[in-house]
Order: structure tokens, then sequence, then C-alpha cells
């Protein structure tokens, strides 16, 4: 969708219709394979990554142009809208992840791709992450040449020695040898009029066809979670990234793929007194040692990983002040946060609930202290 906006700025804003992908006949049953699961844009915009139930992972990309692209300076700068449409196209698709089955637990894994996220790409190369309920994998995708056989062009005056063996008509009838390489040169000549159609095609060689985007697994991070992964994030300093499922978030290095740090752990002794899990777990844009993670309660927890290794102990606590002081029996189901999003600048942070979305300013945050900060419906 694209949105445009009046000279006023008090009207509300303009939804257009701009694109669909996956359009399918109206007779057309859409298989449960088919259906999105999760979708993610890349920080440029140029790309999306989408995942459905049938563990496949979908890259499109942007189809204008780069360099005729106004700079968002100028556009802040115009008393004008630029209605100009952005489309994507159809870039590439993979298989990401395959069912399996756990016998030690009798469980089935299903491939479903829970969560994508792009990578920082040191190179023309384009980096995602894709996870399933319990094994992520790093994605590497890149351009490749295509290569495709075609026919050779034949010249009628030049015709290499197996090809003249290799058919009987060349040789029916012909005894006497008129040059010094056994040959009559009238063969030569009557080549191109003798030789079978099969025999011409059977001539080709490997020609580079056109470009094609390719993907290949580099690294994959499995055997660490053992619940369902709902997260994946990665850090500004496109080093290491963090994976949450419902009870603890681990923190990994893109290198190292046999090891990682358990930074929050929720689980209880007595799994009785379990009152609440995590939801969704994301870096802040900017500051690489600060995350944030929701919890089925509607707090939004913000964590300072410089303060300790293991970060059970919080630096920020986000909670709407109307949800604090309600409780009744369907409060846990409609307070619940789905997922968080932080804003570009790290300055406000998006969440989602059962009913409503919701803005948390860090504004007023000075520093990361105990306490609580209101939030707004939006």
């Amino acid at each position: 969708m694209t949105t445009t906006s009046t000279s006023n700025s008090n009207d509300s804003l303009e939804w257009k219709f701009s694109q669909v992908f996956g359009e399918r006949l109206p007779e057309e049953q859409v298989q449960d394979v088919d259906k999105v699961s999760t979708i993610d844009f890349d920080k440029t915009g140029d790309y999306i990554a989408t995942g459905d139930r049938g563990g496949r992972v979908v890259i499109f990309q942007r189809t204008d142009d780069v360099s005729t692209r106004t700079p968002r300076k100028e556009l802040e700068q115009l008393d004008y809208n630029v209605n100009k449409c952005i489309e994507y196209r159809y870039k590439t698709e993979f298989q990401s992840h395959e069912p399996e089955f756990d016998y030690l637990r009798s469980v089935e894994i299903e491939e479903k791709i829970n969560k994508v996220r792009w990578c920082s790409s040191p190179n023309e190369s384009l980096f995602i992450l894709s996870t399933n309920d319990k094994t992520i994998k790093l994605w590497k995708v890149r351009e490749s040449k295509v290569k495709q056989v075609k026919k050779m062009d034949q010249d009628p005056h030049v015709t290499s020695e197996n090809a003249l063996l290799g058919h009987n008509s060349f040789t029916s009838g012909q005894e006497e040898k008129t040059a010094a390489n056994g040959y009559c040169l009238e063969w030569k000549t009557s080549i191109p009029n003798h030789t079978s159609p099969a025999r011409q095609e059977s001539l080709t060689e490997i020609a580079n066809f056109g470009e094609a985007a390719s993907a290949k697994c580099r690294r994959v991070y499995a055997h660490a979670h053992d619940y369902i992964i709902n997260s994946i994030s990665n850090n500004s300093d496109g080093e290491i990234f963090i994976t949450a499922d419902d009870l603890r978030i681990n923190l990994w290095n893109m290198e190292i793929s046999n090891q990682c740090f358990n930074i929050i752990d929720m689980k209880p002794p007595n799994m009785e007194d379990l009152t609440e899990v995590i939801t969704a777990a994301e870096f802040h844009p900017i500051s690489c040692n600060v995350l944030a993670y929701s919890s089925s309660r509607g707090f939004i927890r913000l964590v300072d990983m410089r303060k300790s290794a293991l970060c059970d102990q919080h630096a920020k606590i986000l909670q709407d002040a109307e949800v604090q002081g309600s409780k009744s029996f369907f409060t846990e189901i409609v307070t619940s946060i789905s997922d968080i999003k932080f804003a570009s600048d790290g300055r406000h942070i998006l969440s989602r609930d059962y009913m409503n979305l919701k803005v948390s300013s860090l504004n007023r945050l000075v520093g990361l202290e105990y306490g609580c900060l209101p939030c707004c419906n939006v």
C-alpha cells in the first residue's frame, strides 16, 4: 500500500491500493502451505522477504531505479505530493525448512516459518535469517550467472573432422582421395545440404544466458530452544542477534553456530508458578546494549546488557496505566502483547495486543532506570 497526504496536516491520510502478490483465480482453493506466516522489509525498503507455512521464503525486489529516486530531504521540502507508485517484482524463492520429527520428545516439528529478518550486507549479497519452531538458519542470496545450451552456428565451408566422420552420407560412394588429408574437397561444399536436422541440433555449446538469484545456507543454529521460537532480532553492530521462545532469550554470534548465551530465563523452579511467558523480543536500532521484550501480561521490559551477563533484572517497565489497574477474567487474553517494534530513531516502541496498537514514548528516559512509563493508544 501507499499513503498520500493533503496539504492540510489535519486531514487524515488517504490509503490507496498499490500492488498484490499471489493473485489467484476465484475458483482456486488456497492451500495451507501457501499461507503467509511472516513478512519483513530490509532497512532500505528495496527488498521484501515473506515466509509461508510450507517452509518457503520468497523475496521481492523493488523495480524502480535507485538513481531516479528523490531524496527524502527534498521530498520533505516540497509543497505538493509526489504520487509515484512503488512496485516490487519477484526475485527468488527457496525452501528454508523441512518437516522434522524429534524422536527424543516424540514431537513433530513443522516447516512453517515463524520469523524472517534481514541482516546487514557487507557486499552485494543479501543475508537473511529464518526460523521455524526450533531451528534458525542464515541464508545468503546472491546473483549468479545462468548458463544455457544453445545451437552453434555452422560455417558452410568449415566443418569439424568428427562431424564428417559421424555421418554415413559423407563417405558413401566415395573411394577416391583428391586431397592429401584423405578427404574429397567436394564434400565440404555439400555438407550444409546433406547434414540432417538432428545432426545440426547436436552441435551445441554452453553460453551465458543471464543472471538469477540463488540462495545458499551458510549457518544452522539448532538445539538451543526447548520451546517454540517466536522472535529474531539483529543487533545494530551486525555481528550478534537474539532469538526468543516462551521462556528464554538466547544471544548468538553470526559466525558461531554451535554456541549461544542464555541472557534471560523466565522458567520458574516449579512450572505451576509460571505467571507469564515471553511473546516478542527486539534489539534497539541504535544502542547495541539495549533490548526490549514483551510478555503475556502486557509488560514491555527494557534491558541493559551492560549491567550483567544474565539480564533477568529489567531496567524499565512499560505498561498502560489503564490495563495496570483493571483485572478481570479476560484481562490476560486482551492485554497479552503479540509483537513489538522499535521506531527507526529508537525513541518509540509500537506494540500490538488483542485489541489495540500502542505507542510508548521513550523521550523522557534520560537513563535506564527502574519505573513505569505510560502508553498511548493508536
